[in-house]
């Protein structure tokens, strides 16, 4: 069975631009001159929908304009389009304007579509890093529904509008689909929203048309270098982030090596925080206590002033974002006094697939974990780790058709950090699974050659190892699928839970 891909979510209502005025505002020539009213914008057919201006750009394999007849009959009203491109249109129905480089554009012209200017956009937050930006978008949201806020967020997870759940599609959605989905919060009175942006987000221009009032950096490490080649390369593309270009503010992390240097990379106005009481920053977050039902924390900010809370999480790393995130609203303008008082009993969070305990009432403890780097499997771990009374039981398969060079590390860093590994698949897209365990096994076992290691697939058959090797005190991490609800076989997203294979497997062995 093939998961249906959610659909793009546009407002309901939305007040028609003249395509003469975006000619005009963006200083364009007309290629056939025409009037139209656009009600939305689509650079690709599938996503495209009646009264759309199609912007057809040119791709790796085809240019877009090739398709610009398959707009017109889904209901394209008029075409943006560079000097090549209109060659390649030979219908003239509707009215058509050049743009060279328009993908350089595209974000703008959203914006412009749908009315998404500085002076009706809500206050927005942008979280960028390697590991954490999911945690520190959902921990920002929550904190600012405490505040009393109608709230927005866009995630690796889900797409919030006041109070509407929907599953994502992308990290961060393309700009047409951004800036449809920002207006759409706008219609819904959204006051504020938290926004999760990638690498790929960054470089591929998605965010472009946005200013965020307020970035924050969590931390980076090895990830992605398939697309990036390098570390340096990768952390540019973060950087981006923090330019007048797309942020007012930043809130930059100290805590991993290449803190200080986007602290240095950074064009804007910048704040730092930092866990580690010898760094100084302005900012610190410190743990007070790690039990398994929550970590409570405590953040100073650069007045001296002191407020305590907690996360209905484990691991140290997840107070961290809770600090970041505080340091990030009071960067916006929101008083820290007015914070503190909103989260003395706790943030309200719920983090799907994020080290999320679906423990049964007795037997081990299981956590889900959607981390798939080295860096994420180290400090999943160890908050694992501190909470564990037994032993502690690792699950985790690796990606394929992506960043191969990471695997050896996501190997040794498990094989080093649990007490039994059990290996197995995940989303192994064109790839050979039983190639992609063999070299996370090699790997484990030269990292630990006396650790007790099981290779077992399919992943069903993985988690149901794990839980008849463990006993009442022990835990176990199971690492990668997190809150995917899907498994990429050879191009077939195939329905799949890991929460819910986890919680029948605990019943089937009893734990009820």
């Amino acid at each position: 069975m093939k998961e249906s891909i959610p659909p793009i979510l546009r407002p309901e209502h939305v007040a028609p631009v003249s395509f003469a005025s975006v000619v005009a505002n963006f200083q364009l020539d007309f290629a056939h001159a025409g009037e139209a009213e656009l009600f939305g914008i689509s650079m690709n057919t599938a996503d495209l929908r009646p009264g759309d201006l199609f912007v057809a750009m040119p791709g790796l394999k085809t240019h877009g304009a090739a398709f610009a007849q398959k707009a017109i009959d889904a209901g394209a009203v008029a075409i943006i389009t560079d000097a090549n491109g209109f060659e390649l249109i030979e219908s003239r129905e509707v009215p058509i304007a050049l743009l060279e480089q328009p993908r350089k554009h595209l974000g703008a012209l959203a914006a412009a579509v749908y009315g998404n200017t500085a002076e009706v956009m809500p206050t927005t937050f942008a979280t960028t890093g390697t590991n954490g930006k999911t945690s520190t978008s959902y921990l920002l949201e929550a904190i600012l529904r405490q505040l009393g806020q109608v709230t927005g967020l866009t995630s690796t997870a889900e797409r919030h509008i006041a109070g509407e759940v929907i599953v994502s599609r992308l990290t961060t959605p393309e700009s047409t689909e951004m800036h449809a989905l920002i207006a759409r919060m706008r219609e819904k009175k959204v006051e504020s929203i938290a926004i999760e942006v990638s690498a790929q987000a960054l470089t591929q221009l998605r965010v472009d048309g946005l200013i965020f009032d307020v970035a924050g950096f969590t931390n980076l490490s090895h990830d992605h270098l398939d697309d990036y080649g390098d570390m340096q390369t990768y952390f540019d593309a973060k950087a981006r982030l923090f330019t007048a270009e797309h942020a007012k503010r930043g809130v930059v992390c100290l805590d991993s090596q290449y803190g200080e240097q986007m602290l240095e990379a950074a064009k804007i106005p910048v704040v730092t925080i930092s866990s580690n009481e010898s760094v100084s920053s302005d900012w610190k977050v410190l743990v007070t206590e790690e039990l398994p039902s929550k970590t409570s924390f405590m953040v100073k900010s650069p007045l001296g002033e002191v407020l305590e809370s907690s996360i209905p999480l484990i691991g140290a790393h997840m107070a961290h974002n809770a600090g970041l995130a505080i340091a990030m609203l009071v960067e916006s303008g929101i008083a820290f006094s007015k914070i503190a008082k909103a989260i003395s009993s706790g943030v309200e969070a719920y983090l799907p697939g994020r080290t999320e305990r679906v423990t049964a009432a007795t037997g081990p403890d299981v956590f889900v974990d959607f981390g798939h780097s080295p860096d994420a499997f180290l400090n999943t771990l160890a908050a694992v780790r501190k909470v564990t009374k037994g032993k502690v039981i690792m699950v985790f398969g690796a990606d394929g058709d992506r960043d191969a060079t990471k695997r050896p590390d996501m190997a040794r860093v498990s094989a080093e950090g649990c007490d039994l590994l059990v290996i197995t698949d995940h989303h192994p897209r064109f790839e050979d699974p039983a190639s992609i365990r063999a070299t996370l096994v090699e790997s484990a076992r030269q990292a630990r050659p006396e650790l007790e290691i099981y290779e077992v697939s399919p992943p069903e058959a993985a988690i149901r190892k794990a839980v008849s090797l463990a006993q009442p005190g022990d835990s176990i991490l199971w690492a990668g699928p997190g809150h995917q609800d899907y498994r990429d076989i050879r191009g077939v997203r195939t329905p799949y839970s890991a929460r819910q294979e986890a919680r029948a497997a605990l019943s089937e062995a009893g734990w009820k």
